[in-house]
């Protein structure tokens, strides 16, 4: 046993998230989340000696699920590696902010999951860390499983599907919602209607179409399709003027936490007007009070070291007004638009569920 370290990136809320049929036909909650390489949670476990009490001493105190996460996967290295199960000191640091959903508790667990397998030298699968992740929070995002565009079960810590071998390179221009309040994820409800599957599986073919073809506009309908559909758990009075940016400056798509309040504009990063089209956006989004807080590429996600690479920002590959530089951890003021249920050309006529 030795000090053991771990990190695990976080993410920018959901591509499309829904009910889905799972490999035996069983309806079944999934997600596919939109990777970003920054930030990450960086965890470092301190294993006790095997005369010390067997538990878990984290720090910061408010990193508890990180703390319950570690206290399993010490239960676990034990079944798996054999070794025998002790106490640890676990530092946590880095990630993003709760509750605004971007995986914070996701990534903190991962991270304190990989420090403590590595402080007690059992190498755990992602499929081990994902069980070990559900049973410290009770739903987990898939960020133990790299980028790679998974449509996973949430709430049962398994992949239904991987839907092709990465996303299409995307630009996203990151803003907040809701004046940045945070949500309590474990508060909302889902809701189910009739008819509900057989949309989210018409979206699950339509998205594993177009990361295939590495179709960026058709990621982008998904996208804003999700988008219209979450109205219906965690409405956001933004969404309008979020499509209205994005049809004003050649976006698209949006896409949206499905259970936060972060959410993105969307542009294909080959396009030579990119430059321009995101300075428009970062302009409009400011101008209803939807201030951008990160802009950055979906192609850094895919790196491994987040020392090698850092965030596609204004400054650096997409030069745009200083004030709007790099991540402004202040949140949005209130926006006074009103919320939009509509659809886009994933669907030909209006349909019940998306409304």
């Amino acid at each position: 046993m030795t000090l053991g370290t771990g990190q695990a990136t976080c993410h920018h809320g959901e591509i499309l998230q829904g009910v889905f049929l799972d490999e035996r036909g069983r309806p079944t909650r999934g997600l596919v989340t939109l990777p970003m390489a920054d930030p990450r949670t960086r965890a470092v476990f301190t294993p006790f000696s095997p005369r010390a009490p067997r538990r878990v001493v984290v720090d910061p105190p408010n990193r508890a699920k990180a703390a319950r996460a570690a206290e399993l996967a010490v239960t676990e290295c034990a079944r798996v590696g054999g070794v025998r199960p002790v106490g640890g000191y676990l530092s946590v640091r880095g990630g993003a902010a709760p509750g605004l959903g971007m995986g914070s508790s996701t990534s903190d667990v991962t991270a304190a999951v990989r420090a403590v397998a590595a402080g007690l030298g059992v190498e755990l699968t992602p499929d081990a860390v994902a069980r070990v992740a559900v049973a410290a929070e009770g739903a987990s995002d898939p960020v133990m499983f790299g980028d790679r565009p998974l449509l996973f079960a949430q709430r049962e810590g398994r992949i239904l599907e991987e839907l092709g071998p990465e996303l299409p390179e995307m630009a996203v221009v990151g803003c907040l919602t809701g004046s940045g309040q945070p949500v309590d994820t474990l508060s909302l409800v889902g809701t189910a209607r009739r008819g509900d599957i057989a949309v989210y599986e018409r979206l699950r073919a339509a998205l594993r179409t177009a990361i295939t073809e590495r179709d960026v506009t058709g990621v982008g309908h998904v996208c804003t399709e999700s988008a219209i559909l979450n109205q219906r758990a965690l409405p956001k009075a933004e969404l309008g003027t979020l499509r209205e940016v994005a049809r004003g400056c050649g976006a698209v798509g949006i896409q949206v936490a499905h259970s936060g309040n972060v959410a993105g504009v969307l542009f294909d990063a080959t396009d030579p007007e990119l430059r321009a089209r995101i300075d428009a956006a970062a302009d409009r989004l400011g101008g209803a009070g939807l201030t951008p807080h990160r802009v950055f590429s979906t192609s850094a996600a895919r790196t491994p070291s987040s020392s090698a690479v850092k965030p596609l920002s204004f400054e650096s590959a997409v030069p745009a007004p200083a004030a709007l530089a790099a991540v402004s951890s202040a949140p949005a003021p209130p926006t006074q638009s009103t919320g939009e249920r509509s659809w886009t050309t994933t669907f030909p006529k209006p349909s019940p569920d998306l409304t």
